[in-house]
C-alpha cells in the first residue's frame, strides 16, 4: 500500500483549493461571481453596497445575496440593467435571482 506524501510546510487554503480538481472549479466559480460583481457594482446606490455581497453561479444563473427584504425590493428594479451590462460585457448572465439572508 502506499501512502500519500506528507507535506511539511504550510501552504494557503488557495494553493490547497487549486491543487484539489474538485475545490478548483468551486475558487474558479467564486472568482467569476466576483469579477461579475465588480462589473455592476457601480449600478448599485452606495448605501446598499454594504448589504450585497456576490453569490454562487449555476449555469446561466448568478445570484446576489442581499441583507434584507427592502435591499431586495430596491435590487428587483435594477436587476434588468445589470443583466444587460454583463451581456455587454460578455457575460452570459440569463438570469440574475435574489436570496435574502435575514
Amino acid at each position: 500500500m502506499i501512502k500519500p506524501q506528507r507535506r511539511h510546510f504550510a501552504v494557503t487554503v488557495e494553493q490547497a483549493a487549486n491543487e484539489a480538481p474538485s475545490l478548483a472549479s468551486l475558487v474558479a466559480l467564486t472568482r467569476e461571481s466576483t469579477a461579475r460583481y465588480q462589473l455592476v457594482e457601480f449600478l448599485i446606490p452606495p448605501m446598499l453596497r454594504a448589504s450585497i455581497k456576490p453569490g454562487p453561479i449555476d449555469g446561466d444563473q448568478w445570484c446576489l445575496l442581499v441583507a434584507n427584504n427592502a435591499c431586495a425590493a430596491k435590487m428587483k428594479q435594477l436587476l434588468p440593467a445589470m443583466a444587460a451590462h454583463l451581456r455587454v460585457k460578455g457575460y452570459p448572465t440569463a438570469d440574475i435571482r435574489l436570496k435574502v439572508l435575514c
